[in-house]
Formats: structure tokens, sequence, C-alpha cells
């Protein structure tokens, strides 16, 4: 009898059975979840921590294991720099060249995927095609097509009657030869963005307006452009952090100046001279700081494009 009383206190009762169950049913999503917060931590915001930290000292690439505090002395040391502002207005400047035309020629080239063509499918695959290529690839190929003496594009100049451009020394033509190679790169992935947002507008507004006696264009300019506008500053969004990132093609566009971004800098962006300040010049202070720079412009453009949505919302 004891024994069967003693068992019978070592199993747990139904009551016992339903809070454990209820215990891990409430903890399951956490450590499902918990994964990414430990990846994220210990490469997301651990780093940029670190990166924040090392912003406010003076530290070299070669003795980390001596930090000098200076304070704000490397932003301090930033605002008063030449280059860096050249390389604020660069990247400004090769993002609005880049990034207005590419969205652009994305909405049109998502309008005519979206039309009812044979081998749509092919048609997406080869707008996609760029976006896959590898940028290295892709800016040795553009830095041959835009060369000066054998370059087809001046050799199509040549035929026009018109002077040969130096795309890689002139201040606005490499500007605009580095802006070439990320419309070309970037196009077709918005586009496909651009498409997947028109294929979910219900169709009966286009049906709608063709009885009202709309053209092609103004149903794409009443219907089509509205249904798109989160996207659209979605897009906005991701070419301007990517614009603001900018490293590999004026990088490689000409590999024999390597960091500084041409013979006059004409088109070093900020993730070029913050590679020459931490790498070149082993500078991980004001590197740090300039990374840091480039997250408080970002956030800046966050905040803009919240308050845009805010008034498209108001609006609408």
């Amino acid at each position: 009898m004891g024994g069967r009383a003693a068992l019978h206190r070592q199993r747990p009762g139904p009551v016992t059975a339903a809070v454990r169950r209820t215990r891990a049913e409430r903890w399951a999503p956490y450590g499902l979840v918990a994964p990414f917060f430990v990846l994220f931590g210990a490469f997301g915001l651990f780093p940029l921590l670190y990166t924040g930290w090392a912003s406010l000292h003076r530290v070299e690439l070669t003795a980390l294991d001596r930090w000098e505090w200076v304070g704000p002395g490397n932003y301090v040391r930033l605002a008063v720099d030449p280059y860096f502002w050249n390389a604020l207005g660069n990247t400004f400047l090769i993002g609005v060249l880049a990034t207005v035309p590419q969205l652009l020629l994305a909405l049109g080239v998502a309008h005519l995927l979206d039309a009812r063509l044979r081998a749509r499918g092919l048609f997406r695959v080869v707008a996609l095609a760029p976006y896959a290529t590898s940028v290295a690839a892709a800016t040795l190929v553009f830095a041959l097509f835009f060369g000066r003496e054998h370059g087809p594009v001046n050799w199509a100049l040549t035929g026009l009657g018109l002077a040969p451009v130096d795309w890689q020394n002139g201040p606005w033509a490499a500007k605009a030869a580095v802006a070439a190679i990320v419309v070309w790169r970037w196009t077709g992935y918005n586009a496909l963005i651009y498409l997947a947002a028109m294929q979910t507008v219900p169709r009966e507004l286009y049906e709608a307006a063709a009885l009202d006696g709309a053209s092609r264009w103004r149903r794409f300019a009443h219907v089509t452009l509205p249904a798109l506008r989160p996207t659209i500053l979605f897009t906005v969004v991701v070419s301007t952090i990517g614009a603001t990132q900018l490293f590999g093609e004026p990088l490689l566009f000409d590999a024999g100046t390597g960091a500084s971004g041409g013979a006059d800098r004409q088109f070093q962006t900020l993730g070029l001279y913050l590679y020459e300040q931490g790498w070149v010049n082993l500078h991980l202070g004001r590197a740090s700081a300039i990374a840091w720079v480039m997250l408080l412009l970002l956030l800046l453009v966050f905040g803009a494009a919240r308050l845009v949505r805010h008034g498209l919302g108001r609006g609408a």
C-alpha cells in the first residue's frame, strides 16, 4: 500500500500536466526566435556598438591595444575635412543619377512585363540577369565600355560627330558612368518588385476605367501609380541605402586609383572614403566615425520616408 501511494504521488495529475503544457507552449516561440537574436547580437549589435565606441577614440589598425580617448574629435575632424565633403557630395550626386533613371526605367519595364506578352517568364529572367551578375565582372566590362581610346561609347559619339569623353577622369562623366553601372544592375530587380505590386491591383479597377473611356496611359497614371505608392517609397528607401553604401562599382571602375576614387577623387563615395581611412591609412577611429555618419544619414532618410508615407496616408 505504501509503494502504491508513493507511485501515485510521483505521477503528475492532469492539472500539473496541463500547467506544464501551457508553460511549454508559452516559451516555445521565444525558443524558436532565440537563434536569430543570438546571431543578431553577435554579428549585428555588437559590431555596431563596438564601432560607435571606436569612433570616440584615436586607434590605429596596427595597434589595436592602444586606444586614446578623443570624444567627438573624429567627428569634428570630419566636419572640416574637404575629402569627406567631397565624398558626401559624390555619393549624393551618383545616388541621384542612379536612382531616378533606375526607378523610372523599372516602372516602364514592369508595365511592359505586366502586359500579356508571349514568353513573359523568359523576359522576367532576362530582366533579373544583371542583378545576378557579379559586381566585379559588370564593372570591369563597363570600364572597357567607357574606355577613352577604344570604348564603344566614344566610338558611337565619334560616329555622331561629337568629341570623345574621358569617362574615367571627367568630374561629371565619371559620376554618370558609375551611375550607369548601378542603373544596369538594379533596374530589373526593381522592375520585378513593381511587377509583383502591379499584379495585386484588382483588375476590376482597370475594367471600370476602360469602360469610362480612359486610355492605357490614363489607366496607368490614375490606377496603377496610386496603388504603387507604398512600393515606390520602399524602392526609393532601398535604393538610397544602396547609394549610400556604394563601394564595388567606384572601386573597380578605375582600378589604378584604388580607394581614392579617381585621380582627383571625382567619384570617391563615402564607402570608398571609409575604406581608405580604415584599411589604407589604418585610422580605425576615423573610419568608425564615417560609418556612424552614414548610419545617421540613413536614419534621416528613414525619418523623411516615414513622414512622406504618413502624408500620403493622410492624403489618401
